[in-house]
C-alpha cells in the first residue's frame, strides 16, 4: 500500500487543487499497470536568432532570456510527487535541429523515441514546417510555447497544436484595456518597419477600436546610419506634435523602444515594446504564488524568469493535469480534454486558467509590467463577457478564422 506524509499531499492540494488531489486518491486505490515514462519533448534550433549571445545580452522586454528547458524541466521536477502518484514518470527530453533545413531530422528522433507531447520553442516559420509534416512526425499534442503569431492561432491554425504563449492580440487588447481604464485614449503610434511590426500594430489598431482608444498619429521610424534618414529615428521629431497622451511603440527588433521612455518630446508614458509592456510572466509578480514560482526558477535556472520560461513551465503543467484527469488515457484522449476546456491548471496568475475549444489559446491574464515590476493585470474591472472575461483577451470564438479543429 503506498503512504505519503502529510506534508507533500498538503502541498499537492495546494498546487494542484481538489480535482487533482482526489484523480490522485482514485489512482491510489485502484492501482493499474507498472508506472509508465511519459516524455515530453523540446524542440528548439541551434541557429534560432533569438537565442544569440548578442541578442541575450540586450535582454529587450518581451524578448526570451534564455532556453525554455529551464522551465520545462522545473515543472517537471515539481510535478514528480503527484506523477509518482498516479504511477507515471515525466521525463523532459531536449531535440534539437542545426538549422530549420535539419528539423525533419530532429522530428524523426522525436518519432522514433515515441513523444507525444512536444514544446515548440521555435519561430513562426518552423513552427508551421513542423505542423506541415502531420502526424508523421510521432507527436499527438504540440504547444507552442514562444510565437505570438496571430495567424498560428488562425487561418494557420491545427487542432494538435495548443498555446501557451499569448497571441499579438492578446498582448494589444491588453495594453488597448489599459488606456482605456486610464483614460489615455489619444495614442501616438510609432511603429518599425519590419513584417512583424506591420502584424502587431494590425492587432494593435483592431485593440484601439476595440475599447476606443483613438490613433492620433501612426508614424514609422527608421534606424539608419544614413545621415539623409536621420530624422526617421530622431525621438524628439517623431514626438513634437501634441494633442497625445500615451505614445505606444511598436518594435519587435526592440532596439529603437529602448531608447523612448524619458526621451520623448512631453512628459507621456510610453506602453509597448518598452515603457509599460504586456506580459505573460513578470519575475516581481507578488501575488498568487508569484513569488514562490519565481524563487523556484532563480534557484534552478540561474536566472529571473521570463515569459518564454513561464510558457514552457504551463505547458508541462497542463501534460500532467491531463494525466491527472485521465491516468491511463492516450495522448489523443489528453488532447481532446486539454482543447475541450476540461483541464484547468494553476499558472499563479489568480484565476485557474484553460484552453479555448476555438483556437487552442490557454485564456490567461497578462501583466503590464515595467522593469521594477507589474504596475496592473488585464482583464480589467468593468470589462464584460457573457462567459469568461479572459475571453475579452484576444480572438474570440465568433472572431476566429480557426476552421481547423478537432
Amino acid at each position: 500500500m503506498t503512504s505519503l506524509r502529510l506534508a507533500p499531499w498538503r502541498a499537492l492540494f495546494l498546487t494542484t487543487g481538489l480535482a487533482t488531489c482526489l484523480a490522485i486518491c482514485l489512482a491510489l486505490a485502484h492501482p493499474g499497470a507498472a508506472a509508465a515514462t511519459i516524455t515530453v519533448g523540446v524542440l528548439g534550433l541551434d541557429d534560432d536568432s533569438r537565442y544569440q549571445p548578442r541578442v541575450l545580452e540586450k535582454q529587450y522586454p518581451g524578448h526570451p532570456q534564455g532556453r525554455q528547458m529551464a522551465g520545462a524541466s522545473l515543472a517537471a521536477n515539481e510535478s514528480a510527487p503527484e506523477m509518482e502518484a498516479l504511477g507515471h514518470k515525466l521525463v523532459i527530453k531536449s531535440f534539437s535541429a542545426a538549422s530549420a533545413a535539419d528539423l525533419p531530422k530532429a522530428l524523426a528522433q522525436i518519432k522514433a523515441a515515441k513523444v507525444q507531447y512536444v514544446l515548440l520553442d521555435l519561430p513562426e516559420a518552423e513552427i508551421k514546417s513542423v505542423l506541415a509534416a502531420g502526424p508523421a512526425a510521432g507527436a499527438a499534442v504540440y504547444f507552442n510555447t514562444g510565437s505570438a503569431s496571430d495567424e498560428l492561432r488562425g487561418a494557420g491554425c491545427n487542432a494538435n497544436l495548443l498555446h501557451t504563449y499569448p497571441s499579438e492580440a492578446m498582448r494589444s487588447d491588453a495594453v488597448a484595456q489599459f488606456l482605456a481604464a486610464r483614460s489615455w485614449t489619444q495614442a501616438l503610434v510609432l511603429h518599425g518597419p519590419r513584417p512583424q511590426d506591420k502584424r502587431q500594430l494590425d492587432a494593435f489598431s483592431r485593440s484601439a477600436k476595440r475599447y476606443g482608444v483613438k490613433l492620433s498619429k501612426t508614424t514609422q521610424f527608421k534606424l539608419s546610419t544614413d545621415p539623409r534618414e536621420r530624422e526617421l529615428g530622431n525621438v524628439r521629431l517623431l514626438t513634437k506634435e501634441k494633442g497625445y497622451d500615451v505614445v505606444v511603440v511598436v518594435d519587435s527588433d526592440g532596439e529603437f523602444a529602448r531608447g523612448l521612455p524619458y526621451n520623448i518630446q512631453w512628459p507621456r508614458p510610453v506602453v509597448g515594446a518598452n515603457g509599460l509592456t504586456p506580459l505573460a510572466w513578470h519575475p516581481q509578480w507578488d501575488l498568487n504564488g508569484g513569488p514562490q514560482l519565481s524563487r523556484r526558477f532563480m534557484r534552478s535556472a540561474g536566472r529571473p524568469m521570463a515569459e518564454h520560461d513561464w510558457a514552457s513551465w504551463i505547458a508541462v503543467k497542463a501534460v500532467v493535469g491531463a494525466l491527472a484527469e485521465q491516468p491511463k488515457g492516450s495522448a489523443a484522449d489528453h488532447l481532446k480534454a486539454l482543447r475541450g476546456g476540461q483541464v484547468f491548471l494553476d499558472g499563479f496568475k489568480g484565476p485557474r486558467l484553460s484552453f479555448r475549444t476555438w483556437d487552442g489559446q490557454l485564456r490567461q491574464p497578462i501583466f503590464l509590467g515595467h522593469a521594477d515590476g507589474v504596475a496592473a493585470a488585464a482583464p480589467f474591472d468593468g470589462v464584460m463577457h457573457p462567459t469568461d472575461v479572459l475571453d475579452t483577451l484576444g480572438v474570440d470564438e465568433k472572431e476566429s478564422a480557426c476552421r481547423n479543429r478537432p
